[in-house]
């Protein structure tokens, strides 16, 4: 049966099946759906994502041009939310929703919307979104397509009325006063790709090896379910192994609800002889240390498949390690959280400059960006890099006159530091009393030292 996308526009999904069901899995793992003979209530990839996430913003701050400041503090206000979507689909799309003279953001999750075309970057160039709407008693379909092309973003909407489950008659957009501003077909010019940036995670497809992101715990889904079924069965263990007491049948009566008990007149104090104890009691023995010794393994193949420093989903203290492996994957998790801070540092940078290009449709010419030079991001000291040691380097430097404060000031703030004018600027903002003290026609000389974060 066709989609509802291949019904109004005659285009369907282009992600494959096994992408699809391995989607469908990821949302599962992170929802907690229950699946048979597992029991989801550790819910690991709840606690990866929010790791992750916590980790990856914890010294977060940002700053771009002035026009373009409430665009990105609007999209900063949805950066945990996106970056979780991210995380657990794969890729997260940011739709800028015009708001005064700026723009507000919202994250799209990837079960939410359908890849109508892809480039060999994995880039989308169509997309197809579904929103179900209700008015006087009656469903409506919204459906909206949009199509990357050399003059601009193209962007085709149809609303339907739904007719049980299948899609139904077509009606015009005015039907409905939440439609009635769209139009069945606009071209915006100047807007590259699909009018949507995205945050798509850093790892090779291993589901079909196709241009789709995937989760950030996807190569330890199987893994997940393994603890899943591990937890189910150590339920079990605990339900069969709790204390029975073994009783004739013609004791044993029904209540009203059907269950089957012993009734209190039946118990008579007997002599201390057991040869007289007219009940016995099994109380089987647990084999706790078994199950809690094969989940800590699970859980530390977990850890090294999605890049954690070993000890964050399992116990440190379960095997001993030597400095070197400590070192190993303390690195490795630094990395990982490295690459998520560009992943989102890239998206934001999209985002932005798709503000600036909607800017010039919509008459705001004032939104101009360059990713290069209006948008900062300072994300702290991670594990292999030390900002207290190394500002305490410069500054031993500048105290020796082998670099001048201005450039230390720079590196610190990560503020321009190209020409004399920038320099300028730091000591008027920075440095009062060294701005007061030099000359008012002393000139910089060219070609400063520059130096890198």
């Amino acid at each position: 049966m066709k989609s509802y996308l291949e019904q109004a526009f005659g285009r369907g999904d282009v992600t494959s099946a096994r992408m699809q069901a391995a989607i469908r899995e990821w949302l599962n793992l992170y929802y907690g759906t229950q699946s048979p003979g597992e029991d989801a209530a550790d819910r690991l990839a709840v606690l990866v994502v929010s790791k992750l996430c916590r980790t990856v913003f914890a010294e977060y701050e940002s700053r771009t041009a002035e026009a373009l400041a409430p665009s990105l503090q609007a999209l900063d206000a949805v950066r945990v939310q996106a970056m979780q979507y991210a995380l657990v689909g794969g890729e997260c799309l940011l739709k800028p929703v015009l708001h005064g003279r700026g723009f507000d953001f919202v994250p799209i999750r990837r079960d939410c919307y359908a890849p109508l075309g892809r480039d060999a970057h994995g880039a989308l160039t169509g997309v197809g979104t579904m929103e179900v709407l209700r008015h006087d008693g009656r469903g409506y379909l919204l459906l909206e397509r949009r199509t990357a092309g050399a003059d601009g973003l193209t962007i085709e909407t149809r609303l339907f009325e739904l007719a049980g489950e299948a899609l139904g008659r077509e009606v015009p957009l005015a039907t409905l006063p939440a439609t009635a501003q769209l139009q069945p077909s606009l071209l915006l010019p100047g807007v590259r790709g699909v009018g949507l940036a995205a945050l798509r995670t850093p790892l090779l497809n291993c589901v079909d090896g196709g241009p789709d992101a995937v989760a950030v715990y996807a190569p330890a889904a199987g893994l997940m379910h393994s603890a899943a079924r591990l937890e189910y069965q150590m339920r079990q263990e605990f339900e069969n192994g709790a204390s029975r007491v073994f009783a004739s049948e013609d004791l044993l009566r029904e209540d009203g609800y059907g269950r089957r008990t012993l009734q209190d007149d039946l118990f008579i104090g007997l002599p201390d002889d057991p040869a007289n104890v007219g009940v016995t009691v099994y109380s089987p023995q647990l084999r706790v240390e078994q199950f809690l010794a094969r989940k800590q393994d699970i859980l530390r193949s977990c850890e090294s498949l999605i890049g954690f420093k070993r000890g964050i989903l399992s116990e440190v203290e379960a095997a001993e390690r030597t400095a070197t492996e400590i070192t190993s994957s303390e690195g490795d998790y630094n990395l990982t959280i490295q690459e998520l801070q560009a992943m989102w540092q890239n998206g934001a940078g999209q985002a932005l400059e798709l503000c600036a290009a909607l800017g010039k449709v919509y008459g705001m010419p004032d939104l101009s960006f360059d990713a290069g030079k209006d948008l900062t991001m300072d994300w702290g000291d991670g594990v292999l890099f030390d900002r207290t040691r190394t500002w305490n380097e410069y500054m031993s430097m500048v105290t020796s006159g082998l670099l001048r404060p201005e450039l230390a000031l720079a590196w610190y703030f990560d503020l321009p530091h190209a020409d004399a004018a920038q320099l300028a600027k730091i000591r008027k903002e920075l440095m009062p009393q060294a701005a007061q003290a030099a000359p008012a026609n002393n000139e910089e000389k060219k070609g400063e030292t520059q130096i890198g974060a």
